[in-house]
């Protein structure tokens, strides 16, 4: 009763994530508690060459999704939403949305997955002399007016999908600056796009003749906490189809999925990281200052609140070891065994427990894509022994598992030994920290430092907005966002941690020292079949 009171008047919080795969709403209580939840599973398309989604697909997709939570709300406590205390919306970050005066979209959306503006990406990064990433949204307006196209002109506005959405449902052209520092370069002492290069883009163009200059067709940077507009009559119409919903709620600013990553697992203050391991697999650790130089293998991203976040991002992580797990199971099918897929999981990954600390001389590249940090467009899933090696279940599991991190780890040992990085805690989440104690081990080994797995984390993106709108409704004057987290959201819990085993961090060393090694066998692979 006392939940259902809580919900009819409206002392919630809703956060919605976009992600690559589903959109994800959750609410939640004054205390971050998760009340309810709904979903939707969508997907990409391949258009023309493109990677995108149809913008009806987003609208339809929210719409479902608010319905999906609606439901559950009417399960579990009988009640209705009409009103929400606070709102926030995220999505994947980067890509390319560009619209004209009129709000018409002038080309599909093209999304972070999309590998098509590597001349810009290079031009950029030496002119900046920034690294600027293939997915971020200024590599993508660079590379357009690079290839002539025609509707550069007529840009009036560009933004993330997280600013899109926020914008239809709040007339606000606002992001949050975790989002635009994937957009473009922030000013972590301004909390604002850096200006100096502002006019070194505007001065690069200037000879094209375009009616706009870049920030009056970019959104305002907003940092936590700040308010970022209200839900307007036409926005609650697009989030609440059956109009229930009342206009006036208070909207966060938008983020992307990186902040929302790092707010779901506290780790938002200076030498604080996480790493997110699943299909593909990043991490992230907010930095003490600026790095000494540029590195093509590191993206610098900021916290939602503006802080300087160290950021390696790798194509695969799970999708090899996953389709090896699936041979397994494939097997005891055929001798007439059904195994609990979760069981599998458990049993092969604990087995890799008992295998040789460098994986008995194993080699294997988890490729399934290209893997820039390592410098491949393209990849090929490739396993690789000596008649001489260990070759046993345990060393294989093992190999798999030190696979999935392996180019993480190549990009992170620049910052921890290149440029002496320092980190206290290490969050990990998704799908190769659900096996208790396995892959925590593993990336303790690859990192070398303790790593932390919390209940929550798996609430995810969606839980990680919403705290981010409880943090704008309920702040006290003066409060930061990492010490709101850590007393009122997390209460000092830090998790199960478990640090690295010193005979594990020695032999992912001497495995990466086969692995790098061998980076050339896997381009023969790439280049030959």
């Amino acid at each position: 009763m006392e939940t259902k009171q809580v919900i009819m008047e409206g002392k919630t919080v809703l956060g919605i994530e976009f992600g690559s795969t589903r959109i994800k709403a959750v609410l939640i209580d004054e205390t971050g508690a998760p009340l309810a939840s709904g979903s939707y599973e969508w997907e990409n398309q391949l258009v023309n060459g493109i990677w995108t989604y149809d913008l009806a697909d987003v609208w339809k997709g929210l719409g479902e999704c608010y319905q999906d939570l609606v439901r559950d709300v009417k399960k579990q406590y009988d009640a209705e939403i009409t009103k929400i205390g606070s709102i926030g919306f995220s999505a994947m970050m980067h890509g390319y949305l560009a619209f004209d005066k009129d709000d018409n979209l002038l080309v599909p959306f093209r999304t972070w997955r999309n590998t098509i503006t590597e001349e810009a990406a290079s031009r950029l990064t030496a002119e900046f002399n920034y690294n600027i990433p293939q997915r971020w949204s200024i590599a993508h307006l660079y590379q357009a007016i690079l290839n002539k196209e025609e509707h550069v002109k007529d840009v009036a506005f560009i933004t993330t999908l997280a600013g899109y959405v926020h914008y239809k449902l709040t007339g606000e052209k606002v992001l949050g600056v975790g989002d635009a520092s994937g957009m473009f370069p922030i000013d972590i002492r301004t909390c604002d796009l850096d200006q100096t290069m502002v006019d070194k883009f505007d001065q690069l163009v200037s000879g094209e003749g375009f009616s706009w200059k870049l920030r009056n067709i970019m959104p305002r940077v907003l940092t936590a906490g700040e308010a970022a507009g209200v839900l307007t009559k036409e926005g609650a119409a697009l989030l609440d189809t059956s109009g229930k919903l009342e206009a006036g709620i208070p909207l966060c600013p938008p983020e992307g999925d990186a902040g929302t990553g790092m707010a779901a697992t506290n780790s938002v203050a200076v030498r604080t990281g996480n790493v997110s391991a699943g299909t593909s697999v990043f991490a992230m650790i907010v930095l003490e200052k600026e790095l000494s130089k540029v590195y093509p293998e590191i993206d610098l991203v900021t916290t939602p609140d503006g802080a300087l976040v160290g950021m390696v991002h790798c194509n695969n992580c799970t999708s090899d070891l996953n389709a090896w797990v699936n041979l397994f199971d494939e097997f005891a099918k055929s001798i007439g065994t059904e195994i609990d897929k979760n069981r599998l999981f458990s049993v092969l990954y604990n087995k890799a427990l008992e295998g040789d600390a460098d994986c008995g001389g194993l080699i294997s590249y988890n490729y399934f894509s290209g893997e820039p940090v390592t410098g491949f467009d393209a990849g090929a899933p490739l396993f690789v022994r000596k008649a001489d090696d260990k070759f046993n279940l345990a060393n294989f599991m093992r190999t798999h598992l030190y696979s999935s991190l392996a180019a993480l780890k190549a990009g992170l040992d620049l910052l921890f030994k290149e440029e002496d990085v320092k980190v206290d805690k290490m969050f990990g989440h998704g799908g190769l920290f659900k096996t208790k104690g396995v892959g925590q081990r593993v990336a303790a080994a690859a990192m070398n430092t303790s790593v932390s797995v919390m209940e929550t984390a798996g609430e995810g993106g969606a839980w990680g907005i919403a705290l981010l709108a409880a943090y704008m409704k309920d702040k006290k004057e003066g409060e930061a966002l990492g010490e709101y987290l850590e007393q009122k959201i997390f209460n000092g819990q830090s998790g199960s941690s478990m640090d690295p085993v010193p005979e594990d961090v020695a032999g992912f060393n001497k495995f990466m020292e086969r692995y790098m090694a061998g980076l050339a066998v896997e381009h023969a692979a790439v280049d030959k079949l």
